[in-house]
Formats: C-alpha cells, structure tokens, sequence
C-alpha cells in the first residue's frame, strides 16, 4: 500500500486526558506545528452544542476553529469531529473554504441509519464526511457488510476501520481489512483507528502499510500517544516509520518540539499509556472505561478486576455504563454474611467508652508523643484505620480495602485483632467479619472509604466519645501517608474528596460524640 496518510486527533482524542484544555495559545501552536510536520489531515477538536471556551479544544461554531488555523495551509485538510446527536445540523453553516474542510461522524451500532442520514446532511453542505462507526468489533459480517452498502450509497471521503477497545490483533486487522476494502467503494478513502491497550497500535499500523492496495489509507495518531487510558498510536513514531520505509517528507522536529513544548507538561500532570487493567479490559473485550473506573476505586487487586470484567454481560461490554459498572463493583464486593454475633461483641468492648480513631495521615509522625500521652491519659480503646501502626499497639484494626490487604496492610506479618468487612476473604479463621454493604456511604466518592465506614460502624457500637488523629485531609502534591509504603496511588479530585469528606463528618457529628486531636482539613 503506498497512499498513506497520517489524521492527527491529538486535540481531539488527546483531549480526553485533560479535558480539551489545552489553552488557546497551545491550540493554535499545535495545530501551526502539526501543519509544518506536513500531517495530511488535523483534527482540531470536537464540534458540539456547548459553551465556548477559547482554551479548549470543544468548538460549536467552524469560525472559531477558523481562528486558529494558519494562513498558509500548504496541503492539510483540516477537521472536527461530531458525535451523532451532539450537534444540530442547523447550527453548521455551509463550506466556504474558510474554516475546517471535513466532519468526522461517530455513532454507534444502533443508531446506524440516523448516522447515516446525518452524513449526509453534512455532505450536502459541501464539507468532506469521515464516517467512523465506534467498535467494528462489535458488528458481525452481515451488520458490517449492511452498513458498507448505506456508506456506497451516501459516497463519503472515508470510512473507518475502528479499535474502540484496543483489542485488535494483526489477523483481526488484517480480515476487517480485507471484508472492508473488498465491499467499499473503490473512491472511498478507508481509515484505521487504534488504541493502544495490548501494545499493538504501531504494529498493526505497519501491517496496514504493507498492503497492496490502490485505496488511501489514513491512519490515526495523536502526539506523544497522547489518549484516553492507554493512549494512541504515536504521530512522531508513524511519521518517522514512513519516512523510513514509503519516502515519506514529514518534517518530525515540529512534532517533538510540541511534545517539548506542550505535551510534556500534560503528562506531568496526567497519565496515559499501556497499564494492566486496561490490558484486562481488551482481553475481555470490555469498554476501557470500565477498567480506569475499577482501577480508580483503589480497592481492587488486578484480578479483583478481571473477575468483575468477566461478569459483564457480553452484549454490555463494549459501550461504558457507569451505573452498571458501579452495581457489578458493589456485587462483587458485598458478601452477606451474618455479622450479628460480632456486632454483639463489639458493642460489649465499646459501648460508652472514649474511642482514638488512628487514621494513617502524616501528622501522627509529627504528633506520636502527644497521641502515647493522650491514649495514656484517657483511656482510650484506639482502632487503627486500614494499617498498623509502629508506635503503639492498637486495641483494633479496622480493614475494608480488598487492594490493600492484598499489597500494604501487614508486611511484617505482625498479630493484630482485626476488624474486617465481608469483601475480604482471609484464610485463617477471623470472627470480627461485619458486612461491607452496611457500612457503605451514599455519596459516591466516598462510599466506601475506610475511614468513613469505621466511623458508620461506630455509630452501630455506640462509644461515649470519638477521638479522630490522623485523619489530615488530602493535599495535592504532598505525601499523604503516615509511611510511604501506603501511599498507592495519586488520589485525583482531591478537592472534592475533601469537601465530601467534611460534609460527612460534620452529618456523623449530630450522632457521635466526635472531637480531632490533630490538625485536619476536615476539622472546621
């Protein structure tokens, strides 16, 4: 194959990692660099019905587009991308040439022919149309081929071969290849667009190029593999490789200077690229959204993962519902059990009595003489929230995060008298089992945090008094553990948390008796 072209979506599938903000001067600036590299087609952001905001790259007007793109076109074709329904027909003003020269369409399998009757809508007034169906995986030959004969019919620029769940290998691309170019109007450019969840983008791209084909072929890429998740095909590597192997004449320095000047900072704020639940969410042909949402719980061990990717309806996987993926999370981990005997137990040891929350923050190694003191002075029956201490024996450990019992909780294997919910199965005989779901709290973001659900525990033990050390608050930036070794990941919407976090305590506080004993952002 040797009509190769390179559509760069980093403005637009990029955006996903930062939210398309990607500031107007960066904007312009990438789009001015990717135009110098000699890209054949940019993708400058969304077009949708929405506000407008100069620093993203969401747009419901081609003139703003227009703004930022070069005077000097040289031979690049210039795009947005619409998804069905987001963007009334009417609010596109007819091709004049002055703006972006084509649309790229996306909708899913059932909704087909209003897809394709939007096509054509947008054809009529004068702009190129790409069609890219999201999941091709997930329609069978005959749906496939049915949709081919409406694409003939409607005669598009191109036509897209799409990975939506990263899950393609070479002989998957290869016969999607061949059905696709075998039943596609000879005149219609066909595209190819991948995610990197197996490590397969640039290889299954460089199958593509060794084609013998008279088709174009585009194939989609972002700079630096910036994307969703595991990311895309790299612009600068793809650029470079048909250099190398078709003379190709990209000018790559343009590119590397945008990853030096723009990219590198987004990365260092946000992460995308190969990580093993999205690998799990390929091999199980899953929507890669449903493994960053499991993954961010923070709860979950990788085959926790697995085992709940698994339990997907297969007909549900490849489109994200977060409503089902929050019910198959709560269904795996809420093991009913009857927990009454403990609960009995317990309210004997605590009932009207002075409790010491020890959560594992970083001012308990700034306070750890004032706490001894305290816990001496008062009496205290002192509960350690998900870790064991090193400077003091606590009464109880109180466990309900599946991930960190499996990873950080007792390296040193030390005897504790453990408190744990019902998602954790341990080997060993434990009788202060107590159910998770009961525990749980409404608001999602802490739902079930450890801290939160001791504390909803307390409040069934009834203490005299609750004292709360260790419980800091998030901070951005900054260690938020007692010991390092906890910390085991980057907490995100660390403002959010916080506010949740205080909005609850403040509720429990109308029930329990609570007081803190170190300093907490909570505590206000």
């Amino acid at each position: 194959m040797r009509d190769i072209q390179i559509l760069d979506c980093t403005l637009r599938d990029g955006g996903y990692v930062n939210d398309w903000r990607f500031g107007k001067n960066a904007i312009a600036r990438i789009i001015q660099k990717l135009t110098l590299s000699g890209v054949d087609i940019i993708e400058c952001g969304f077009m949708e019905e929405c506000d407008y905001d100069p620093d993203c790259s969401f747009y419901n007007h081609v003139d703003q587009i227009a703004a930022f793109l070069p005077k000097d076109r040289r031979n690049t074709c210039y795009v947005a991308m619409t998804r069905l329904g987001k963007y009334p027909i009417e609010c596109l003003p007819p091709y004049d040439g002055t703006s972006i020269d084509g649309i790229r369409v996306s909708f899913h399998f059932n909704e087909v022919e209003e897809g394709i009757e939007y096509c054509h809508q947008i054809k009529q007034k004068g702009y190129k149309v790409f069609i890219q169906p999201v999941g091709t995986t997930s329609y069978c030959d005959e749906e496939l081929l049915s949709l081919i004969h409406l694409v003939n019919d409607l005669k598009p620029y191109s036509f897209y071969l799409v990975d939506t769940l990263g899950l393609m290998h070479r002989e998957d691309v290869m016969r999607f290849f061949y059905l696709i170019n075998h039943n596609l109007d000879k005149a219609i450019h066909m595209g190819f667009h991948s995610h990197n969840n197996l490590q397969l983008s640039y290889s299954n791209c460089q199958s593509l190029t060794s084609l013998e084909s008279d088709r174009v072929m585009s194939l989609d890429a972002s700079v630096y593999g910036m994307g969703r998740g595991a990311g895309n095909l790299n612009t600068e590597l793809m650029a470079n490789y048909l250099n190398t192997h078709f003379q190709h004449k990209y000018e790559i320095e343009p590119l590397l200077e945008i990853i030096d000047e723009h990219i590198n900072k987004i990365k260092s704020q946000y992460n995308w690229g190969y990580t093993v639940p999205h690998y799990l969410a390929a091999i199980n042909g899953c929507h890669p959204n449903y493994a960053a949402y499991l993954s961010s719980k923070q709860r979950l061990t990788v085959k926790n993962i697995s085992t709940i990717l698994r339990s997907i309806e297969p007909e549900k996987r490849s489109l994200f519902n977060k409503e089902l993926a929050e019910k198959k999370y709560l269904e795996f981990q809420s093991r009913e059990i009857d927990d009454s005997q403990n609960l009995t137990y317990l309210t004997e040891q605590i009932a009207q009595k002075p409790v010491l929350v020890l959560a594992p923050g970083p001012s308990l190694n700034e306070y750890e003489k004032e706490i001894l003191k305290f816990v001496k002075s008062s009496g205290c029956i002192t509960i350690s929230v998900g870790f064991i201490p090193q400077f003091i024996e606590c009464d109880f450990t109180f466990l309900s995060n599946l991930k960190r019992y499996h990873t950080t909780f007792n390296p040193d294997h030390r005897k504790v008298n453990l408190i744990h919910t019902s998602n954790i199965e341990i080997q060993e005989e434990s009788k202060l089992v107590v159910n998770y779901s009961s525990l749980l709290c409404e608001k999602d973001l802490i739902m079930d945090n450890t801290a939160m659900m001791l504390l909803n525990l307390l409040v069934k033990l009834n203490p005299s008094k609750v004292y709360l050390a260790g419980l800091d608050g998030y901070k951005e930036n900054e260690s938020n553990f007692y010991q390092e070794r906890l910390n085991m990941s980057k907490q995100d919407n660390v403002g959010e948390l916080n506010a949740a976090m205080t909005e609850r305590i403040r509720e429990l506080s109308s029930i329990l008796s609570i007081e803190f004993v170190t300093p907490s952002l909570y505590n206000c």
